[in-house]
């Protein structure tokens, strides 16, 4: 976990591209379950992590997912997509396109700076 408050926690996927999983604190099955102002926290929060993602890695691409049928709880995937990583186009769940070179990620750097991102937004709610 690199993130948690009173709202919500994000998780880092270990992948070979910087993807954050964010999931509210109670479980909702749906995003229409959500209450209106933890909704709009959430995607606020997403916002903050797609540009901490821009910022510190300058992918080629933001994708943002919301699955949940292997876990049956709202959470919102956001993921930094390179044009050279093992799966582009296709997405991360899809079939491999080449052997991609390990890009470093410095995850501790990262997760510091978007820390630090989301400190500034929670002041604000």
């Amino acid at each position: 976990m690199i993130y948690q408050d009173d709202k919500l926690f994000i998780e880092l996927e270990i992948a070979e591209i910087p993807w954050l999983k964010i999931f509210t604190n109670e479980p909702f099955k749906e995003l229409s379950d959500l209450p209106s102002d933890l909704r709009a926290y959430l995607f606020s929060v997403g916002l903050c992590c797609e540009r901490a993602l821009r910022e510190f890695y300058h992918p080629d691409k933001i994708n943002w997912a919301s699955l949940a049928n292997y876990v049956p709880r709202v959470h919102l995937h956001i993921q930094a997509r390179f044009k050279d990583d093992s799966f582009w186009p296709q997405s991360m769940w899809g079939q491999k396109q080449r052997q991609a070179q390990r890009r470093k990620l410095d995850i501790s750097a990262f997760s510091e700076y978007l820390n630090q991102q989301l400190k500034s937004l929670s002041s604000k709610n």
